[in-house]
């Protein structure tokens, strides 16, 4: 099975840290060029050190001119694109609906789903430029179970899935494939902080919180940004490439979200 990425030309953004930062290491491991932005300047400076060949540049990708300016940086540093791996995104609040701001609701959405709208009208042009190529958005099995306390971020991430499904359609006769992959808790910080929100909320302990999250996996187990990161160079190399507008979980078999 051909899971190289040597000639690829990569963007991921959200890429210098958590799932992002695994992600762009893994395609860069398998012999893609890279480039990645990131609203932190300090993970950036950090993954340089260690990724000395990545591009990289600070960049709020839910403003369009931030983004205008950053694929500007991409192309110059890449030459062109073949795959744009939409990762940015946020937790959003943990919270009853009714005492949700409109402030959180349209930080949530601007970042989660906004965003994806604002590259990928970048990347297509670059893409059909290349002949083809694909694009990965990072979805949630929150956008296929629903996710109490956090609706902002379900609604976002659904949308992240119908965004993907019709974008396949769309740009499927110009040999670009797009699939959506859907995590499930994701060993990390970024959980971490979830479990520990979500147990305040609830009124419980961080260790039940814990536990209901795992509870409702088959395999009893988070699982890894590595694992995340594997399917999306599988879905981006020749190994994928007759796999187009899926929504694919990766979450130990997760059936709700307690």
């Amino acid at each position: 099975m051909n899971v190289s990425a040597a000639g690829l030309r990569v963007l991921v953004t959200a890429g210098a840290a958590g799932i992002g930062r695994v992600i762009a290491t893994t395609f860069a491991d398998a012999g893609a060029s890279v480039f990645v932005c990131d609203v932190n300047a300090a993970a950036l400076s950090d993954l340089l050190a260690s990724y000395p060949r990545v591009g990289v540049t600070t960049t709020d990708v839910s403003v369009p001119e931030q983004v205008d300016s950053m694929f500007s940086s991409a192309v110059s540093h890449l030459g062109g694109l073949d795959v744009l791996v939409n990762n940015a995104g946020i937790a959003g609040p943990t919270a009853k609906i009714e005492d949700i701001s409109e402030v959180e609701w349209e930080r949530t959405i601007a970042v989660d789903l906004n965003s994806m709208f604002f590259c990928t009208r970048r990347a297509v042009p670059l893409l059909k430029a290349a002949g083809g190529g694909s694009i990965v958005n990072l979805s949630s099995i929150a956008g296929r179970l629903g996710y109490p306390l956090r609706t902002p971020y379900s609604a976002a991430k659904w949308g992240v899935i119908g965004f993907s499904k019709s974008l396949a359609i769309e740009l499927g006769p110009s040999n670009i494939r797009v699939n959506a992959i859907l995590p499930g808790v994701v060993e990390g910080d970024r959980v971490d902080r979830v479990v520990r929100a979500r147990a305040e909320a609830l009124g419980v302990g961080v260790e039940e919180s814990h536990e209901r999250f795992v509870a409702p996996i088959s395999l009893r187990r988070m699982v890894r940004a590595q694992d995340i990161a594997d399917m999306a160079l599988f879905l981006t190399t020749p190994s994928g490439q007759n796999i187009s507008g899926q929504a694919l979980s990766v979450c130990g078999d997760h059936g709700m979200i307690a």
